[in-house]
């Protein structure tokens, strides 16, 4: 499998080094990165050729597939290099980040295949995640009515953002986009539908200069997480845009309700889900580790799981991102059909994340209805390209 990469950064070198886990016969053939500080992770830097353009390193290397780990802002430039020169691609979520790529991507899938592209959204692959989908399957919560979730950040990583490129939206396409996407595709994958309106109040009330630590020690806190392209130093004093806390309420297609909460500034963290039903309720957390599933009427506890005795469970997304590659090498062998995420379930989550964005900025209750009416028109699910290897 020879892979060529644009984008050497830390999700970048996480990924393939998890995927050379499970392909040992994985091979970089050249990389494009202005800035390759991370270089070292992907192997020998002498042994790995350089290129200027994403072009002229398809052109050059004819890889099988092309990794797009590049700034957010930049993956449809990308990605339309890969599928145009028909090679397959993997790109880091967030797929894109607007309204007017997601159609100019939709357009590029029509022609070229939506299963040349694959996405890195984890968090279905999280074991939790799975054993949920079990007992949805398994009837244990009836009919889903509502659910509550949310994502509480350290301020470690908080700080990290406000420093880091993704701190403006015009790289990242937004907080909710950028960090949330994951959950919001995680919503869509446990209420089987799609949001038709949402509303969202949220700002920048935490990484302000009147909250400002006073001592250097204390902001050695902020710093824990280095950057390495369009940094800043100081997260309270600089010039991001994005925001530092969201809740947003989501009315789904088929009546179901839910709410979300982010903070970046919670010392304590989690990433909990209460999902509730006609006959019985699902209630975990990610950061936590654990799944509690609940009888109504017994109050029998059906699933109990506590996963913290798995010290792989502890790391790099709940030990998602090992599992994502362990699938996607056996996907890329053909030994599997598909995977337990699409590039459409990645556009569909970010067409409610943008959403979100825009009930937040102009106060209003969002109404999904013609969106989604557009994006389906693209018919993605039916525009496949099976490679014949």
């Amino acid at each position: 499998m020879r892979i060529a990469v644009v984008g050497v950064g830390k999700r970048s070198t996480k990924v393939l080094g998890y995927l050379k886990g499970a392909m040992p016969e994985m091979e970089i053939v050249g990389f494009v990165d202005p800035k390759p500080t991370l270089l070292a992770e992907l192997g020998d830097p002498a042994q790995l050729k350089e290129f200027s353009t994403v072009d002229g390193m398809l052109a050059a290397t004819k890889p099988d597939l092309l990794f797009v780990g590049s700034p957010n802002h930049l993956h449809l430039e990308h990605i339309t290099c890969g599928l145009r020169a028909g090679v397959r691609v993997f790109a880091e979520k967030p797929i894109v980040t607007t309204l007017e790529q997601t159609w100019a991507l939709s357009e590029l899938l029509c022609e070229h295949g939506s299963d040349q592209l694959m996405v890195g959204l984890v968090l279905r692959y999280a074991p939790q995640m799975r054993d949920l989908r079990k007992s949805i399957a398994a009837g244990h919560l009836g009919q889903i009515i509502s659910l509550e979730a949310n994502e509480h950040i350290e301020p470690q990583h908080g700080g990290f953002f406000m420093r880091d490129w993704r701190r403006y939206t015009a790289y990242s396409g937004g907080f909710m986009l950028e960090k949330c996407c994951h959950d919001i595709d995680l919503f869509h994958m446990i209420s089987g539908a799609r949001p038709t309106r949402v509303a969202s109040f949220g700002g920048k009330r935490i990484f302000t200069p009147e909250n400002a630590p006073n001592s250097n020690s204390m902001m050695e806190l902020y710093h824990t997480t280095p950057s390495i392209w369009e940094t800043t130093d100081d997260p309270f004093n600089s010039d991001a845009d994005i925001i530092d806390h969201q809740n947003a309420i989501l009315s789904f297609e088929n009546g179901i309700t839910m709410s979300f909460h982010t903070n970046l500034n919670a010392p304590d963290q989690s990433r909990h889900f209460c999902v509730i039903g006609t006959k019985g309720m699902a209630e975990g957390d990610l950061h936590r580790g654990n799944l509690r599933v609940t009888d109504a009427r017994t109050n029998a506890r059906l699933v109990d799981i506590d996963y913290n005795d798995e010290p792989e469970l502890q790391i790099d997304h709940y030990g998602a991102d090992k599992q994502m590659t362990i699938e996607l090498a056996a996907f890329l062998r053909g030994q599997i059909k598909s995977l337990p995420v699409s590039v459409i379930d990645a556009i569909e989550a970010g067409i409610s994340a943008m959403a979100l964005d825009e009930a937040r900025t102009t106060g209003n209750v969002i109404d999904l209805t013609q969106t989604w009416e557009k994006f389906d028109k693209f018919d993605l699910r039916n525009r496949v390209k099976v490679n014949a290897d």
